[in-house]
């Protein structure tokens, strides 16, 4: 199977797991028996969730506090995985955040940080551990993007072009990596019940999203995990998903602008 079997120096390191995807893509990992090290801002939740997977699967847990957006926390992350020997086996870059609102509009430094968290700082995670990986012969990213990565979406211009950044870089990397042993499979979730709402600014908007849209972090976990068990390129969880990236995709942009302006404005 794509996904390295695990082993006591291998970690799996997942970005965003104080919360949402990332806590429960952490949490299949670790059902699966793989080590895990949990990544994001806030420690006292990564101790929680780290206390929580190794006492039901016995597996090591690794915590580290870091802001990803800032290049010198990133630099500290990969010093103190190597401090602890461990062997980065599986990379889930899950950490990012969004927004709403016209882009002349949004607080200033908000788009740039959002670029440094979505886009640097998912590459700089790639070229620190997928080298490693491809050297060993064995491997496995996940990167978290979004149906928004389907097409431009005004109101919301910067995030949608971070995770379309998210999702052409994956695909490219999975057809680069072919017959190396490592894998690169890119999930693209669409409304997830999750804090992700909120801090965008958008919980009010988002539930006006159709009710077959939405799905839980659970759900997105699992369908990402199984993606990448089979080797995916691609992974939208829910077929309503799966029908809205396909129109994305394919419907003629002076159609799609408009209509996704009026959505996110109304």
């Amino acid at each position: 199977m794509p996904l390295p079997a695990p082993s006591e120096r291998s970690t799996a390191l997942v970005t965003g797991a104080s919360s949402g995807i990332g806590a429960d893509i952490a949490r299949e990992l670790a059902a699966r028996g793989h080590g895990v090290s949990l990544v994001a801002r806030r420690r006292e939740r990564l101790a929680e969730l780290a206390a929580e997977l190794a006492d039901r699967h016995s597996i090591r847990a690794e915590v580290f506090a870091c802001d990803l957006a800032d290049g010198a926390a990133r630099a500290e992350l990969a010093a103190g995985i190597e401090a602890a020997g461990l062997t980065v086996s599986t990379l889930v870059n899950n950490a990012g955040f969004g927004g709403h609102g016209d882009f002349v509009e949004t607080e200033e430094g908000w788009d740039v940080r959002m670029v440094r968290l979505n886009v640097e700082a998912v590459t700089d995670l790639l070229a620190t551990h997928l080298p490693a990986m491809v050297d060993r012969g064995e491997g496995a990213v996940v990167n978290i993007a979004s149906t928004a990565a389907f097409q431009p979406m005004p109101g919301s211009a910067t995030y949608a072009a971070t995770k379309a950044f998210v999702l052409s870089q994956g695909e490219a990397l999975h057809q680069e990596l072919k017959g190396t042993g490592v894998t690169a499979t890119t999930v693209c979730p669409g409304p997830v019940k999750t804090e992700f709402a909120e801090v965008a600014g958008i919980g009010e908007l988002a539930e006006t999203a159709p009710e077959l849209a939405w799905m839980t972090p659970d759900q997105i976990a699992k369908a990402a995990i199984e993606g990448v068990e089979k080797g995916s390129r691609v992974v939208v969880p829910g077929r309503f998903n799966r029908a809205g990236g396909l129109a994305g995709r394919h419907l003629p942009r002076a159609l799609v602008l408009p209509a996704l302006e009026r959505a996110w404005n109304r």
